[in-house]
């Protein structure tokens, strides 16, 4: 486990990346198949157990047709 700005940032992470996964209708297995990324190392990542490297980052944007920074915008505040 990381400190504590660690972690909330792998959760913001998470919750970013369900959120965009769900608004396009996929499971996490589709986006897997998609993108090469495992089921389980999502399922962590989305709950903010995994510290993602950026080549997942960007194979997980190409997969849901999303900028890569699409992924970091916890706020809503980025122009996607």
């Amino acid at each position: 486990m990381g400190s504590p700005a660690e972690d909330d940032v792998k959760v913001r992470f998470g919750r970013r990346l369900a959120e965009l996964r769900k608004s396009i209708g996929w499971s996490q297995e589709k986006l897997s198949l998609g993108s090469g990324v495992a089921r389980s190392y999502l399922g962590g990542v989305e709950r903010g157990q995994r510290n993602i490297a950026l080549i997942n980052i960007c194979r997980l944007a190409a997969t849901l047709g999303v900028p890569a920074y699409a992924l970091l915008d916890f706020d809503g505040d980025l122009d996607t």
